[in-house]
């Protein structure tokens, strides 16, 4: 049994990370959030020592390790992006691996830095790519190794997850913060299509806004037409009657990449193999991170005829505290 401690307990994503600690069998022995909704806690490990300070945290988890032998294995983040970095120093000089959800980093010289840290404390750096343990993306991926030497895929991306005026008011609609919508809703998919389709070979983009980014990624074996919107009114109308506010979609040469379920069990899937040894480090991360940033830093492009997503012409809109 590992001993696990988690920083941004009260965010989205964290559930997925309890379960995937308790599911592989391991321990929660502390937890850090300055936001005390963490009542998700009591599901899982109600046990676990929580802090809404660092100082408190740092110096609980010093106090165990010292005076009760009880040692961090892991330490789990969660935390706004922009602060993965320095969280997951904090994590390996304290003696523990780092798990960190995506994007692992907001630029690409961060992960440098990270390798750095590694080299220096000799534990290591994991995270959450877990579109890679998708069947569906597992399936597309032999199958695109198996196609005839040349050949060259042109896919549709769609991501569609819209978001309440909250978001704007969070650190996820700061675009220092977030690394804006590419690196905080879409990273894992670049990762995908990377690990996919091979190296990148040209990345233009045609729009990065509030509510939605949009453009074209050819890879070696693949020309990408890509939108991503947090807008509700981006929503097709079959899944707004759903009463659904989310929309996934990859279509490859036409055909759709069937992927709408089969999430639910990957975080846990993911730890499994970081526990193996097996799970995806810095520089599995690197070409994603690449990519988000070429986004958020490019000058926009006018579209292109056979090169543009048709959801790009949908209707612009305010940033709602315009």
């Amino acid at each position: 049994m590992k001993n696990f401690a988690l920083l941004g307990a009260a965010g989205y994503i964290a559930p997925r990370h309890l379960k995937a600690i308790k599911d592989t069998g391991n321990q929660l022995v502390a937890a850090l959030d300055k936001n005390d909704s963490v009542g998700i806690i009591d599901s899982y490990f109600p046990e676990a020592s929580f802090f809404v300070e660092f100082e408190r945290f740092d110096r609980h988890v010093e106090k165990i390790k010292r005076e009760n032998k009880v040692k961090l294995d892991y330490v789990s983040i969660c935390t706004p992006n922009y602060l993965h970095d320095a969280h997951i120093r904090m994590a390996l000089r304290s003696g523990a691996n780092a798990i960190c959800e995506k994007p692992l980093v907001l630029n690409p010289w961060n992960i440098d830095a990270l390798q750095a840290i590694e080299q220096e404390t000799g534990n290591k750096i994991y995270t959450i790519l877990q579109l890679r343990h998708h069947q569906a993306i597992l399936d597309l991926k032999k199958k695109v190794q198996q196609a005839p030497e040349g050949k060259v895929f042109d896919v549709d991306l769609t991501y569609l997850t819209s978001r309440g005026k909250w978001y704007y008011a969070s650190w996820k609609g700061d675009v220092t913060k977030s690394g804006g919508i590419a690196s905080n809703i879409g990273v894992h998919f670049f990762d995908m299509l990377a690990w996919v389709f091979g190296d990148l070979q040209e990345n233009v983009v045609y729009e990065h806004s509030h509510d939605r980014a949009s453009g074209y990624l050819r890879f070696a074996k693949a020309r990408v037409k890509w939108f991503l919107s947090i807008n509700y009114e981006a929503l097709p109308e079959e899944i707004k009657e759903k009463g659904q506010r989310t929309y996934r979609s990859i279509t490859v040469d036409g055909d759709e990449v069937e992927f709408s379920g089969g999430f639910t069990e990957l975080h846990t899937e993911s730890y499994k193999s970081i526990l193996e040894g097996k799970g995806f480090g810095l520089e599995d991360a690197r070409n994603s991170i690449q990519i988000v940033h070429e986004i958020r830093n490019a000058q926009f492009q006018q579209p292109k005829k056979g090169k543009v997503h048709p959801m790009f012409f949908l209707p612009k809109t305010l940033h709602p505290f315009a």
